[in-house]
């Protein structure tokens, strides 16, 4: 596989800006580093689509925490995808699982089905959910035609070999995206070991904000 891709995940609009310059081919735009990324406002999702030219991803996650959402949640949810539609981003980011750690189908799917014809990332409630190989299955059946993970441990460089096990056992039915501590540093060998289409990266090595040349090794290492 050569066509390799990176996505950069930006925690603000200087961020995004810095990706597009360093040559990333995806943004996924999100707010409030310390949460792991929220939904972004959206007077600067609005700016970005002005100013970003590549590929634009929003996060849907009304909150930090657990990603099991009361009904009020999912209902804001629903309204953000909407309104950020009209603002011709190109697809979005969001997981809702069960208590328990199950992929939450009925309310996926219903969140997947409202994005449309964009396409949807599943972030990484993946890693926190249990079962891997029937919550794989529920997410693809949801129409999800990306998972970000970094197979279920701290890092993608520690879930290594399960990115690989994923990659072959979703066989091309959907993307596996690596993430979790993705640097210029362990992307060769993630390429090597892992060989997928998308690596996500947050390139910071400083106060919250994407490194332009870390941005820039990082695709340059992908080739």
């Amino acid at each position: 596989m050569n066509n390799h891709k990176l996505e950069i995940a930006c925690f603000n609009l200087e961020s995004a800006l810095i990706a597009q310059e360093g040559g990333a081919d995806r943004i996924e735009l999100c707010d409030d580093f310390s949460l792991g990324g929220v939904t972004p406002n959206y007077g600067t999702v609005e700016t970005a689509r002005k100013l970003i030219a590549i590929d634009l991803f929003v996060m849907i996650r009304p909150r930090g925490g657990n990603f099991i959402y009361t009904r009020d949640e999912f209902e804001q949810m629903k309204k953000d995808i909407l309104h950020f539609k009209d603002m011709k981003v190109n697809g979005f980011v969001f997981g809702i699982l069960n208590d328990g750690g199950s992929v939450n189908k009925e309310q996926n799917k219903t969140l997947v089905e409202l994005a449309k014809p964009f396409p949807c990332t599943f972030h990484r409630a993946f890693d926190v959910s249990q079962n891997l190989s029937k919550n794989i299955e529920d997410v693809i059946a949801c129409g999800f035609k990306t998972i970000l993970t970094s197979g279920q441990t701290k890092s993608a460089m520690d879930g290594i070999s399960q990115l690989s096990a994923l990659v072959n056992y979703s066989n091309g039915r959907i993307s596996i995206m690596p993430g979790g501590g993705v640097r210029s540093s362990n992307i060769s060998l993630l390429k090597e070991k892992v060989n997928t289409s998308f690596y996500h990266s947050s390139a910071i090595i400083k106060n919250n904000l994407a490194d332009l040349n870390e941005v820039k090794l990082l695709k340059q290492k992908l080739g």
